[in-house]
């Protein structure tokens, strides 16, 4: 995966703080709760101070939305839901308690970006819960309702990774959708003779 691209020093306050500025004039006006040119103006002064005195860190480019992935991930999202609700009810209704395990998945794009929406994605799937996040190694740490023999485990990474890709193609930058094909690939070429 390629490295973020970093704004330079000198295009730091155009690029990245005027968004703020705005935001905070929005706020300043709601805070006054009149609409005037001069709670316009000072709401854009005081943005400016803050955003001067107190700026914020570059915006990092790690994101490109994807329509077409934005869509194929809301449908497979909402029949993932359908489907991980059905199980969590099996679960539930069964007569001997739920079996649980605790599962380390490394996923493949360990960008910031990435790994939280996946971490959100996971966590929102009824049955799973991601307990902890290791961006050194981009591995999620995932509690599975219903995960007692391993295939079951198995099931629940491929689940996993399988959401992660859909994901990167809905939102990730070329590097990582190529990062998601070259570890398709190999998974096609070396998983067989595990």
């Amino acid at each position: 995966m390629t490295a973020p691209q970093r704004l330079h020093e000198s295009s730091r306050l155009r690029a990245t703080q005027w968004p703020t500025v705005l935001g905070l004039t929005l706020l300043w006006m709601l805070l006054w709760g009149t609409l005037s040119v001069a709670n316009v103006l000072t709401g854009a002064l005081v943005g400016v101070l803050v955003t001067v005195v107190f700026p914020l860190p570059p915006i990092e480019r790690q994101a490109r939305l994807h329509p077409v992935g934005l869509a194929r991930f809301a449908l497979r999202f909402a029949g993932d839901m359908v489907v991980s609700s059905w199980r969590v009810n099996r679960v539930i209704l069964a007569r001997r308690p739920p079996r649980c395990a605790v599962l380390g998945v490394r996923m493949r794009c360990p960008g910031d970006l990435m790994l939280t929406v996946t971490a959100i994605a996971v966590s929102a799937v009824p049955g799973s819960t991601v307990l902890e996040l290791d961006r050194r190694s981009g591995t999620l740490y995932v509690h599975v309702v219903g995960a007692g023999s391993a295939a079951e485990r198995d099931r629940a990474r491929r689940e996993v990774l399988r959401l992660e890709e859909r994901v990167v193609r809905a939102l990730g930058t070329r590097a990582d959708v190529a990062a998601i094909d070259a570890a398709e690939t190999a998974r096609e070429i070396f998983g067989r003779w595990r």
